[in-house]
């Protein structure tokens, strides 16, 4: 098959953000497909620019993956300025043609880390005659309604939701990182039955040999991933004060410390908290390249994971970071409430309360108490439910089967 995956912020694992498309391309390229990944010029996590002052598209290729970059305006922060970059995204997907995708692919995948992007995958697949199928990564606009607190009658949530009615009723099939959405998809006009559930996963052969933990004093934590409001990381720094004033109270040198990888709208406010507060036991560091995390993990004992409450989670989550620390065979305190939290079903951490920071602290006492072996137990759990269940080879396969399920003229790998 010749297979056109849209998706506004795919990565190449050389930057900071989501790897899965350039992974699962891989993965489809060499069961014998041709991928192009369609993505914006613009990185969103950096801030900086691909293309050329007046360059329109770039093609490049990338480790072997061909990427087409889209030109499209900067902006900062999470207002206007983001919104018109995701319509002039929108629109250039809308315009392609033979003289710009070559080859011409059989099918299109519209993937919807925001609607618009993929609607306009939706409109390029009808006017080419082409199948077209949905891959849906959140529930917009629930998500700004649970999440962002965005009021039901504002103008974007009527425009997300009719947009949303119309890409579950014209797609031809659903592939969904969440387990959990046919009820959604079935009472906006979708089919149940065309739904194919495809998690984000780990790529191996990106996952340096991981050293055994070497018992860092302090005792390090690491969260790594966005800071946003969806992260609840208050909740981190809560925990973090607690620990102190518990390490001052009792006399007790520095037992543990966090590190904080990543970037986000929330970072420079808890930034600035930690140091209005002097918790000298957090400290935070910049996003890396997917090639690179890994060896920044490997510097962790443990692994922090935190998140908002919300009713949102019912449809199921699909975090990367899961299954990034998962594979690095160290265990994790999680503070999340879902059906489906892969630390929890591995055995391989402790989940709390979302929200509560005393919990958390406690969390983070308790693994810390535990013997060496009885963590690298809980480990080596983690590591291999990824391997069981979410290794990307694994994933690859259930993605083809989706798009060969509407593109019948399209060669099956063995």
């Amino acid at each position: 098959m010749r297979i056109l995956v849209v998706n506004h912020y795919a990565t190449p694992p050389s930057e900071p953000g989501g790897t899965r498309h350039f992974s699962l391309a891989r993965e489809l390229m060499a069961r014998g497909h041709a991928v192009t990944l369609v993505a914006s010029g613009f990185d969103h996590l950096t801030r900086t620019g691909r293309l050329r002052p007046g360059e329109r598209f770039r093609k490049e290729l990338v480790d072997g993956v061909p990427f087409l970059w889209v030109g499209t305006p900067p902006y900062a922060g999470n207002g206007l300025g983001r919104l018109w970059n995701m319509r002039v995204f929108a629109r250039a997907v809308r315009r392609l043609g033979p003289d710009v995708l070559d080859p011409w692919p059989e099918v299109v995948v519209g993937s919807s880390p925001h609607l618009f992007g993929a609607q306009a995958a939706l409109e390029l697949a009808r006017a080419s005659g082409l199948p077209f199928v949905l891959e849906l990564r959140d529930v917009w606009p629930q998500s700004l309604i649970d999440v962002m607190d965005v009021p039901r009658w504002h103008p974007l949530i009527w425009l997300m939701a009719r947009v949303e009615r119309e890409l579950y009723r014209k797609a031809d099939h659903i592939i969904t990182l969440l387990p959990n959405v046919a009820e959604r998809v079935a009472a906006r006009g979708g089919d149940p039955g065309a739904i194919t559930w495809v998690p984000n996963g780990i790529d191996l052969s990106l996952v340096p040999a991981v050293p055994e933990p070497v018992e860092l004093r302090p005792f390090t934590f690491m969260y790594a991933g966005a800071h946003g409001v969806t992260n609840a990381l208050d909740v981190v720094v809560d925990a973090a004060a607690l620990l102190q004033v518990r390490e001052r109270v009792l006399g007790l040198e520095a037992q543990a410390r966090i590190l904080m990888v990543g970037t986000g709208p929330e970072k420079a406010r808890l930034e600035a908290r930690c140091r209005a507060e002097g918790l000298g036991n957090l400290t935070f560091l910049p996003p890396v390249p997917k090639r690179e995390i890994y060896g920044l993990l490997a510097q962790a004992d443990a692994f922090l994971v935190s998140s908002r409450d919300s009713s949102l989670w019912h449809y199921g989550i699909s975090f990367n970071k899961l299954f990034d620390f998962m594979a690095m065979t160290r265990p994790a305190v999680v503070g999340l409430r879902c059906p489906n939290n892969p630390i929890e079903a591995a055995g391989s951490g402790i989940t709390v309360a979302p929200g509560d920071p005393q919990a958390m602290a406690q969390a983070m006492l308790q693994l810390m108490g535990e013997a060496p072996a009885a963590r690298r137990a809980m480990a080596l759990r983690g590591r291999a439910h990824v391997e069981a269940h979410f290794d990307c080879r694994q994933l690859a396969r259930r993605f083809e089967g989706a798009l060969l399920a509407v593109c019948p003229g399209g060669v099956h790998a063995s």
